[in-house]
């Protein structure tokens, strides 16, 4: 075997290899309900190649998962995914993808240990999946941001009537995204960086 050519030796990809400038990283969770676009969004602003834990969705779901409105999807997060993006020299998110259905959500304890902050994603065709999320994340106490994935085939409502039908205190910010599109992606992450630096701001000042 040419051990100079081989994987094993050549150690990471370039594109894999940490910043050398990093001096912090930040994890952050995305959560959301089945199907909302978690994977897709970790996927679009990973700077490296993403890891997931797609598996197909068998007949043992049937019944079990809710996949009303989302009957097409043919796969299913079981663990997590993972991704990192760089804001700038120094600062690295490192992300992690929850499990949308309710049979995995113990793996949620895990992944929120050490968790920064969080995104929540959301499907206005099935807003009704967000509100245990959003729940789960208020008992919890971590401060999140929430994001309406623009699905094409999703009605469209104005912000206000979006955050009173999800009970959104005022402070909690509510934008619009392309889970998609990596700017997008990465605006959504800009938008709770700045909220974790205003509560941190608010925190030392009160």
């Amino acid at each position: 075997m040419d051990f100079e050519s081989s994987e094993l030796r050549a150690g990471p990809r370039r594109e894999d290899v940490l910043p050398a400038t990093a001096a912090s990283a930040v994890k952050v969770v995305i959560v959301g309900g089945f199907g909302v676009g978690k994977t897709t969004l970790v996927g679009a602003v990973s700077e490296i190649r993403p890891l997931t834990t797609e598996e197909t969705m068998t007949q043992a779901g049937v019944g079990v998962d809710d996949t009303a409105g989302v009957e097409r999807k043919s796969s299913t997060t079981v663990a997590m995914d993972f991704g990192r993006i760089s804001i700038n020299d120094e600062l690295v998110l490192y992300l992690f993808g929850t499990p949308g259905q309710q049979r995995f959500w113990f793996l949620w304890h895990g992944l929120f240990e050490g968790a920064l902050g969080a995104v929540v994603l959301v499907d206005t065709r099935r807003l009704e999946v967000s509100f245990d999320v959003i729940g789960r994340l208020e008992e919890r106490g971590v401060p999140f941001v929430v994001a309406v994935n623009s699905f094409p085939d999703a009605p469209e409502h104005p912000l206000d009537e979006l955050r009173a039908a999800l009970d959104l205190p005022a402070s909690v910010p509510l934008v619009v995204c392309d889970a998609r599109r990596r700017d997008s992606s990465r605006d959504v992450l800009m938008t709770l960086m700045r909220y974790l630096h205003s509560l941190a701001v608010t925190s030392e000042t009160s």
